[in-house]
């Protein structure tokens, strides 16, 4: 049973400023997930001293870790949406049996994924376009990983659930912890320092479990000590899975959206040779430090929604999605000039080899151009789960993928080389946060209507009903 003091953090995101609460929960994100990227980019220095053929081998592995990450993501915000709304309704009994029940899912199938990614990592490579020592070296560094992945994954899942309990700070303790460790154990797993032996890009793979397994005991702290949520019973383990998956499957598949277009790019690109995959792979890593901040920005809205929708705050909930696009907006601009202006100093500071500095100061100069509307993209994503209402993100992402950005990439292609590919991301990105925007801003609309007209009466006042996920 939860404790006292957790009691006292019943539905907080349904009264105070929204603003606050968003800069609370955006800001502690927000430096957390630049922890992680800048601890990335660190990472990716320490391989760019090993060579080119290193980068291209972490590169072709990027597609498979933000999968592998968009899917425990998304079962976690299954979960969260019912936490959250738990949260808002004091019921306490039914939030920590939630959280157990989460975990042991996905404690389920992390293990599962690792045991299987462990058999096809180099089939999955190969299929990319890695070949010669490059797969060698990303195969070999995939093996290494999947034994830290269940660690992550659980800790990845913890911060959701955190912040829909209404924790907001503990999660950038969780993200932080890993980097740090990265950053300190690279060198000396890398490159043989202090005579440790030098495990080159297995030594990287080696840095990034220990960081795992720091990131794993944090939050079984939290869960354990801190607020003592541990429910010894597999009474309703089966119904909540459900439930949980009913989101969470959803929100998994839009999630991997994205990793499946880095991989489309990833392959598309593998023709040009390994200089234009590193180079990729360098500027994308970049990028993914200011695209943190809309990410950060983002991770707000599951828990200020879901709660307030729960607890009839429709003013509220609008309020909060509102904020979080004009933030996105802001920053996307913003990121987009410091892009422009440094490019060439942030790919130089990682490698300088002519052909990877080229393509990676194109890629800067073109994609974040669209970072404020992937953003607002990734708010109304969220927005939709909160609701619980996932499938409209899902036909949106999926949408984006085969609709709108494959045949855009494959006649860019063949017109402008790897540059059209660039250039097709952007403007994907620019179409499809407009689009899904006003899809979410009309549904709650419809759904507030609805709610309104008294149809929900019969199901109780503290239930939304369960209207046509569309």
């Amino acid at each position: 049973m939860p404790s006292t003091e957790s009691a006292s953090k019943k539905g907080v995101y349904t009264e105070g400023s929204v603003t606050r609460h968003i800069f609370k929960i955006s800001s502690i994100m927000i430096l957390g997930f630049m922890a992680m990227t800048l601890g990335n980019l660190v990472e990716l220095y320490y391989i760019g001293r090993i060579g080119m053929e290193a980068l291209a081998a972490i590169a072709f592995m990027f597609p498979i870790i933000m999968a592998l990450g968009a899917i425990t993501r998304g079962i976690g915000i299954g979960a969260a949406s019912l936490i959250a709304q738990a949260m808002s309704q004091t019921n306490h009994a039914r939030t920590a049996e939630l959280i157990t029940h989460c975990y042991i899912l996905v404690t389920l199938m992390t293990c599962s994924i690792a045991l299987i990614g462990g058999f096809f990592s180099q089939a999955f490579l190969n299929f990319l376009g890695a070949s010669g020592q490059v797969l060698t070296l990303s195969t070999q560094y995939s093996h290494i990983w999947f034994i830290g992945f269940p660690a992550m994954g659980l800790a990845m899942v913890s911060n959701g659930l955190i912040r829909a309990y209404g924790d907001p700070t503990f999660p950038g303790y969780i993200m932080t912890i890993a980097p740090l460790l990265q950053v300190v154990l690279g060198p000396f797993l890398i490159f043989g320092w202090a005579g440790a032996p030098a495990l080159g890009l297995q030594g990287a793979a080696w840095a990034f479990v220990g960081g795992a397994g720091a990131q794993l005991a944090l939050a079984l702290y939290w869960y354990l000590l801190k607020q003592r949520l541990a429910h010894f019973s597999l009474v309703g383990f089966i119904n909540n899975c459900r439930d949980i998956l009913q989101v969470g499957i959803p929100a998994a598949a839009t999630n991997l959206i994205a990793p499946v277009s880095l991989a489309l790019i990833t392959f598309l690109l593998s023709d040009f040779g390994d200089g234009v995959i590193a180079g990729f792979g360098v500027a994308s890593r970049i990028e993914s430090v200011v695209a943190m901040v809309v990410i950060g920005i983002a991770t707000s809205v599951v828990p200020l929604v879901g709660q307030n929708w729960a607890a009839f705050e429709h003013e509220r909930v609008h309020q909060s999605l509102t904020i979080c696009y004009i933030a996105c907006l802001l920053w996307g601009l913003t990121a987009a000039i410091i892009m422009w202006v440094g490019a060439g100093t942030f790919v130089h500071s990682i490698n300088e080899d002519p052909s990877v500095l080229a393509v990676a100061v194109l890629y800067l100069h073109i994609v974040p151009i669209s970072l404020g509307l992937m953003g607002v993209m990734t708010v109304a994503t969220h927005g939709f789960n909160a609701l619980r209402k996932p499938l409209p993100a899902l036909f949106l992402s999926v949408a984006r993928l085969l609709v709108i950005y494959l045949p855009l990439a494959l006649l860019a292609r063949s017109v402008y080389g790897y540059e059209g590919i660039f250039w097709a991301t952007a403007f994907t990105n620019i179409l499809l946060g407009i689009a899904s925007a006003v899809w979410l801003n009309k549904m709650l609309r419809t759904l507030q209507l609805e709610r309104t007209a008294g149809v929900n009466e019969t199901r109780g006042t503290n239930q939304p009903k369960p209207l046509n996920p569309w």
